[in-house]
């Protein structure tokens, strides 16, 4: 017996043979139940892998000859031997040209980050009166401090023209003595801990405490001296906390990554970070940042005076790597590659190095910096404080 369907219901029975008909297609062309497109992925994941191993090999090679020859320059320089070309990696580091990664298509969705995220000045305030009980005294101004650290630099040996030109360098010639790393009107999240006119980092405000503390308590106790009343008590109430901080970074063995677990791993550690924003505490121990360069540099042979762009080579790649460079001849400056004083993550991180490519484009991107940013408002503000 013949089954007679209204017009209606052999409408919609086209309808559902079609999508059916089209899920069955999709099932055959893509080898997959149509969660995404695994075939395709797996060619595209295994094309990248084969691509990036191979340069991931000859990245770990290249790294592995620059640290290699960094500890054989060092080692060199304690026999009070010559520095040759040969010493260094000649060639550029190898850069990723192949395809991105490719996305699973069914992957789940990535969980939320783990890594936390830089801490900021309200931050480093918070954890200083809540671990130490102690609130720096911020300056009335921006003057006040700028004079304070003009004093201190001046008292260390230090010139107008390092100290500007460090300024310039790190902050554009504008910055605020609560400037922080990758802070702007524009952008509220910092790219790392680094604070104030020679962008000084957490770490290295505890590695300053704990070697340089006795002489900070020696300037405080001075001026202490001279005050009297309220001011007095403040300040020893300043300086009984300082010793105290000075005791916690001295508490770990002398090495950068033990202060490093205490600026980063530990609330003590993150509130003594604000002692840079004290008016008092800050400008000595950025002042006594630079000073450090310099006296290594004399320390090594170097006698000369430092130039602006050579002391912030000193601060932007560290003592050691800086006096590398800035002890190098002119004629190796143009052939050795920046990527000789680095660490891969650093290099990686630092667009002025890879964009100068060798030592003498570092050094002249410096001091064009340096240049333009001297006539900023800030910096002449800074340089009229001396």
């Amino acid at each position: 017996m013949k089954r007679h369907f209204p017009r209606q219901a052999l409408h919609w029975i086209a309808i559902i043979l079609a999508a059916t008909t089209t899920a069955a297609c999709a099932v055959d062309i893509t080898g997959t139940t149509g969660f995404g497109d695994s075939t395709g992925y797996q060619a595209k994941l295994a094309e990248y892998e084969r691509i990036h191993g191979a340069y991931e090999a000859r990245a770990e090679s290249y790294w592995d000859a620059v640290y290699e020859k960094r500890r054989e320059r060092n080692a060199r320089r304690r026999t009070h031997q010559p520095i040759a070309l040969a010493d260094y990696v000649l060639s550029q580091p190898p850069v990723y040209t192949g395809p991105p990664r490719p996305v699973d298509p069914n992957a789940p969705p990535p969980a939320p980050s783990e890594r936390p995220e830089i801490p900021m000045v309200a931050d480093f305030l918070a954890a200083a009166r809540e671990q130490w009980g102690f609130v720096p005294d911020q300056p009335r101004d921006e003057r006040d401090f700028k004079r304070a650290y003009a004093q201190a630099a001046m008292a260390a040996g230090l010139t107008r023209q390092q100290v500007v030109g460090v300024y310039a360098f790190e902050t554009g010639g504008n910055g605020t003595y609560d400037t922080q790393a990758g802070v702007s009107p524009k952008k509220a999240r910092a790219i790392s801990p680094a604070l104030g006119y020679n962008q000084v980092l957490s770490t290295l405000t505890i590695s300053l405490l704990a070697e340089h503390g006795n002489e900070v308590l020696a300037a405080l106790r001075q001026e202490a001296a001279s005050l009297s009343g309220e001011r007095r008590r403040r300040m020893e109430h300043k300086i009984a906390v300082l010793r105290r901080m000075i005791a916690f970074s001295r508490s770990v063995p002398h090495r950068w990554s033990e202060y490093e677990r205490l600026a980063k791993h530990s609330a003590k550690g993150l509130g003594i970070h604000a002692v840079l924003l004290d008016v008092d505490i800050g400008p000595l121990l950025q002042v006594q940042n630079l000073a450090n360069s310099v006296r290594y540099a004399h320390a090594r042979g170097f006698y000369g005076p430092l130039t602006a762009a050579e002391l912030e080579l000193m601060n932007l790649t560290g003592t050691g790597n800086g006096l590398d460079m800035v002890m190098m001849p002119e004629n190796l400056r143009e052939r050795v590659p920046t990527s000789n004083f680095f660490r891969r993550a650093g290099y990686q991180r630092n667009p002025v190095a890879r964009r100068a490519k060798v030592v003498s484009g570092l050094i002249d991107e410096i001091q064009t910096h340096i240049a333009s940013a001297r006539d900023n408002p800030g910096a002449r503000e800074l340089a009229a404080a001396f």
